[in-house]
């Protein structure tokens, strides 16, 4: 069976992949694959979530057996987990996380899958877009973001007011906490 997978990005309008894929390749096959087709470097600590209908992560299969499962919650290591192990309907839902400092992630969908085939190596069938950076450079992005508004939607809070805080930022209490009168 080959896999098609479309693979898109929310930084980048018109970006799109699309790589098919054999189902019995590995994760890190298509780990691979993805860093291909966007001229990525295999320099960051990647992951794959497999999503729910929602987008919300459920299962994570890491670049890296990162020793943090427990004996109840099952551990997924690309190198050692194939896609079919994993992935078996049209229309799932995976999020590649390729810069995972800043949590920049890829949407992949199973898009297709066609029995009766079989690829050797993954294709990238379908390019358009340049990828977004792979990373962020935080320095860069500091300077060119202006410095906080705190203004009265101060984190949404309708009722913020500025002169509930010290110069510092921390809210004022007349009372001592730690006196023991109160």
């Amino acid at each position: 069976m080959v896999y098609k997978f479309r693979i898109i990005s929310d930084e980048v309008d018109d970006f799109l992949r699309e790589i098919k894929i054999d189902s019995d390749a590995s994760f890190y096959d298509l780990h691979e694959a993805i860093l291909k087709s966007t001229g990525y470097k295999d320099d960051q600590m990647t992951s794959f979530f497999i999503c729910d209908d929602y987008w919300e992560k459920e299962t994570e299969i890491t670049l890296e057996d990162m020793g943090q499962g427990s004996s109840e919650e099952d551990t997924f290591v690309m190198k050692d987990t194939r896609l079919s192990e994993l992935l078996e309907d049209e229309k799932q839902k995976l999020i590649y996380v390729f810069d995972p400092l800043a949590e920049r992630v890829f949407f992949i969908e199973l898009s297709e899958i066609i029995t009766g085939k079989d690829l050797e190596k993954a294709v990238c069938s379908k390019k358009s877009g340049e990828p977004p950076k792979q990373t962020i450079d935080f320095d860069e992005q500091m300077n060119t973001n202006s410095s906080l508004d705190l203004d009265e939607n101060f984190y949404g809070d309708e009722q913020y007011d500025m002169e509930d805080f010290d110069q510092e930022g921390f809210e004022m209490d007349e009372r001592n906490p730690y006196d023991d009168k109160y």
